[in-house]
């Protein structure tokens, strides 16, 4: 974990910010004591789009729907 003087995060916040790894936490202080942290979060997911695998299926088993054998029973 990494400390850093009050007066010193003032002045470069945004770049202190910018170089922080999701998870990483970076301690702020006065004086030596701590008063506050500062934690990256995770990266935001991108939306998911439906159809952006389509057609990457290269091949479908002709009994790809077939009932195994010895499940006959559970069809109804």
């Amino acid at each position: 974990m990494q400390t850093i003087a009050l007066k010193e995060a003032q002045s470069n916040l945004p770049e202190i910010i910018e170089k922080l790894t999701p998870g990483e936490e970076i301690v702020i202080t006065r004086d030596d004591r701590p008063i506050a942290t500062i934690r990256a979060t995770s990266a935001p997911r991108k939306p998911r789009h439906p159809g952006t695998l389509k057609g990457t299926v290269l091949y479908i088993a002709p009994d790809f729907d077939a009932i195994p054998e010895g499940f006959e029973e559970y069809v109804e």
